[in-house]
């Protein structure tokens, strides 16, 4: 595998004020400013993006279909939801596969929309053994607590160690805030407030209960916050101000929480975010704001800004590659689907790709590579999904589909 190259003719969108066409320099795992290895002529037909971050998910939860209220009602809170999900056919049904046998899935759901890092909200007790060995990046360095009420689950040390630990490391403290509309829910600002751990260090998801003054001291705390539309609405039948909390100045990132409430993946979570805003304010969100909050914005959120976000020189050299199918960078963005991916890459890394890029993991398919088709195209891909697919169809007794796949694997080579 390569660990310099350089991608030639591309239409580079370094940031949210800046595209250009030139090079993209791969040199040691980060973004070189020297020609570096071999070069691959992207004939300007493609745009180059900083690959994406999920800033919220379950990994262990990634099945389908989803799990949620009655026909014409809404929750009040999760607890019901949680209860829903503990007796239903889908619990059931996932329960037939090991914890690892998902975790690979989920990375998969992951990877396949263009996302290199993302937060699994889940106790490093829980996930540690196992994270480092998925092929996306699912870092282990953050503070948690499940969230901020007498019934939640208690995950962590308690959200003042946590939180303590958090600023020690540098880390972000994360936690669900506000997913819901009785008492307890209604004052999660105010209970940070209490304990003293509200700054900007916080990463709070959901946030559906947050009052106008509750805004205001999560945009002056430095907090920023985690939209989960589709989840939201599929839940409550409401979501966060998202338009107040953005008027605020709040640093607000995407996440698509797990399937079993939310989007099938971040790119299905963009599309459904930007009609929900236009059905809500009978306006657009700009696909800048959008493309911000998956990338920088997310970077910024889990203190990684020195590192990822955007395709700055000296930044990890995590890269997305998208077919160029408008003019605008940005539009061409928002839009994208799982099948619009040409190349995908973690610190300089191929992860995913079309067959012309595979020069850069040595010309042809090595051990860690397989094959998959998609959109009718043949692409590598790090490890084996297909064979992971087959296997827990196998497990789980027929041909399931999963949505957040984009292939069928009893059409792949075993």
């Amino acid at each position: 595998m390569l660990d310099n190259y350089t991608l030639h003719n591309a239409l580079v969108v370094s940031s949210s004020e800046k595209v250009y066409t030139g090079a993209i320099r791969v040199h040691n795992r980060r973004l070189g400013y020297t020609l570096s290895g071999p070069q691959i002529d992207l004939e300007k037909k493609s745009f180059v993006y900083p690959a994406l971050i999920n800033t919220h998910d379950h990994l262990r939860g990634n099945y389908l279909p989803r799990v949620g209220p009655a026909p014409g009602t809404f929750y009040l809170n999760w607890l019901p939801w949680d209860n829903d999900l503990k007796v239903s056919d889908t619990f059931a049904e996932r329960s037939r596969l090991s914890p690892d046998e998902i975790y690979y899935l989920s990375a998969y759901k992951n990877l396949f929309s263009g996302v290199t890092t993302v937060n699994d909200h889940f106790p490093q007790d829980f996930n540690r053994k196992i994270l480092p060995y998925l092929p996306i990046r699912a870092f282990l360095g953050y503070g948690l607590a499940h969230e901020s009420s007498s019934y939640d689950l208690k995950w962590g040390d308690g959200i003042e160690l946590e939180h303590e630990r958090a600023l020690k490391n540098e880390w972000p403290f994360i936690t669900h805030l506000s997913e819901g509309f009785d008492e307890e829910s209604m004052r999660g600002i105010h209970y940070l407030e209490q304990v003293g751990v509200l700054d900007d260090h916080c990463v709070l998801i959901h946030c559906i209960g947050l009052s106008d003054a509750d805004i205001k001291k999560a945009a002056a705390a430095g907090a920023s916050i985690v939209w989960c539309a589709a989840s939201n609405m599929f839940m409550f039948n409401v979501t966060c101000k998202i338009r107040k909390l953005l008027q605020s100045g709040v640093n607000v990132t995407i996440g698509t929480d797990s399937t079993h409430t939310g989007s099938i993946n971040l790119f299905a979570e963009i599309h459904y975010d930007r009609e929900l805003y236009r059905n809500l304010y009978g306006e657009e969100l700009p696909a800048k704001t959008l493309f911000n909050m998956v990338t920088i914005n997310a970077a910024r959120a889990f203190h990684m800004e020195d590192r990822l976000g955007t395709l700055d020189f000296g930044k990890m050299a995590d890269v997305l590659i998208l077919k160029a199918k408008t003019e605008d960078p940005f539009e061409n963005f928002a839009n994208a689907t799982m099948e619009d991916i040409e190349l995908l890459t973690m610190a300089g890394k191929p992860l995913y790709g079309e067959m012309r890029f595979m020069d850069l993991i040595g010309g042809t398919l090595q051990d860690s590579y397989t094959s998959i088709t998609v959109g009718g195209i043949p692409r590598f891909v790090i490890g084996d999904p297909a064979g992971r697919y087959r296997q827990a169809r196998q497990k789980i007794g027929f041909n399931k589909m999963l949505d957040f796949l984009p292939f069928e694997p009893e059409s792949e080579s075993s």
